[in-house]
């Protein structure tokens, strides 16, 4: 039977994991903004949409439930949760999600 305790406790994850998926977004949206508004000649860039947001909220989210974890005392599942972090961040990273879009780019002389 959950206890009132589980809940609270529950509640607070689940707020936490909002809380971390809405600073991902905040962390996001100053290089997103680039590519949405300002491409080359105008131009929008609608797939930072695909791969930005979704990491940066997923990556948020990921690392506030972490430290939920780590302050509850649950160092398995921070553990986890922290491996599960290092691969969207390495994923991020290798897809370049904070980085500029290419159409804003100075492509050199032959331009």
């Amino acid at each position: 039977m959950e206890t009132r305790r589980d809940a609270v406790t529950g509640t607070a994850g689940c707020a936490a994991a909002v809380l971390g998926a809405l600073a991902g977004i905040a962390v996001w949206f100053p290089y997103g903004r680039r590519g949405l508004s300002g491409g080359f000649e105008g131009e929008t860039a609608p797939y930072v949409f695909l791969l930005g947001v979704p990491v940066m909220v997923i990556g948020g989210a990921t690392a506030a439930l972490a430290v939920f974890a780590l302050v509850r005392g649950r160092w398995r599942p921070a553990l986890g949760l922290a491996a599960a972090l290092a691969g969207i961040a390495a994923f991020g990273h290798g897809f370049d999600v904070l980085g500029d879009p290419q159409s804003l780019e100075d492509c050199g002389p032959p331009c």
